[in-house]
């Protein structure tokens, strides 16, 4: 066969582990060709790709970003796409099948495209850890180590000026990073989309830490939207695509301790921060696993299937099912760590 790979929608440590995985092992258990999409959907659309040879992947399982390049091209509305067309490219330069390595939106797209007889098998791919139907995703397990890393940090600094220390994280719809982050920090409040929390509560258990001679720590994911407010703050303005830039809030938070509680406070925006650099030892191994499984999923011509993880072992799953709305924090696992806050 003759394989093309692409990465779409936001970077993540551990795509090219997948891209890697996915090519040593077509070339070595099948005789498979790769090609490599550039920028997502756009590269398919625009038949720009590059050949992908066992040099190529030679050493990225260690590697962070991806080689191919990213983008958030959407399949249908971008000049020249749509199946037709899509098609066409796939026949033109002899390509047998797509692996599409992505989030929501990417999988969405990969599944419509499927369903009207593109050669299409998904992986995948999300900082958030907000898909359903894979216990977890590659690139999630970084980003909770480089936020933990940041929130020690912090810890330090804050207790030195004996400071109250508001860390914001990534988290659009879906508190999981702050709420991992946050328990492995020792975080003295959790604040998360899925949970509204009044800021009365949080200067709460701001001062009760404070009382005890400590350095609060909050953590707060950039979708929390506080009780009584409408919607997360976007202070970033507009993405080229419409969404809001959501951004913040941390330093809302911030302020409002300091002038409610009084208690001299600092924030902090991780950013992009959290999806840079190399992947932890965990999303090498689950990016490699996920490679490995689609290209298995190619050859049984799976179309509209993805790689998924249940427990330890790393199954075919139905597209459909991962797109059947977002795997939010569980109010009992929030429950879990408020026991946690304040005193």
């Amino acid at each position: 066969m003759r394989i093309g790979l692409l990465t779409s929608g936001g970077d993540c440590p551990g795509l090219n582990a997948v891209i890697r995985a996915a090519v040593l092992h077509g070339i070595k258990s099948y005789g498979d060709e790769f090609v490599g999409f550039k920028d997502g959907w756009r590269g398919l659309i625009e038949a720009d790709y590059m050949k992908l040879s066992r040099h190529d992947v030679r050493g990225l399982a260690r590697v962070g970003g991806t080689i191919l390049g990213t983008s958030r091209t959407h399949p249908y509305n971008y000049p020249g796409g749509g199946p037709e067309n899509m098609a066409k490219q796939l026949k033109r330069h002899e390509i047998d099948a797509v692996i599409a390595l992505g989030g929501e939106g990417t999988l969405a797209g990969a599944k419509r495209l499927a369903n009207e007889g593109l050669p299409i098998v998904g992986v995948p791919k999300t900082i958030d850890n907000d898909l359903n139907a894979t216990d977890y995703t590659f690139g999630f397990d970084t980003a909770i180590s480089i936020a933990t890393d940041a929130m020690d940090r912090l810890r330090t600094t804050g207790e030195s000026h004996h400071r109250c220390m508001v860390a914001e994280v990534m988290g659009r719809h879906a508190g999981w990073i702050a709420l991992h982050t946050g328990m492995a920090a020792g975080a003295h409040a959790i604040l998360i989309p899925e949970q509204r929390v009044g800021i009365d509560q949080v200067c709460k258990w701001a001062e009760q830490v404070h009382s005890r001679g400590r350095s609060p720590l909050v953590v707060v994911a950039e979708g929390f939207i506080p009780e009584g407010a409408e919607e997360a703050l976007a202070g970033k303005g507009e993405e080229a695509s419409g969404r809001p830039r959501l951004g913040g809030i941390g330093e809302w938070v911030a302020a409002q301790i300091e002038e409610r509680a009084g208690l001299e406070t600092r924030s902090t925006t991780l950013g992009h921060i959290q999806r840079g650099g190399n992947p932890t030892g965990f999303d090498r191994v689950l990016a490699t696993r996920f490679g490995i499984k689609a290209l298995d999923l190619a050859h049984e011509q799976a179309w509209g299937f993805m790689a998924s993880l249940r427990g330890t072992e790393i199954v075919k799953v139905d597209l459909t099912a991962a797109l059947d709305g977002l795997k939010t924090v569980p109010t009992e696992r929030y429950d879990e760590a408020k026991v946690l806050f304040g005193r």
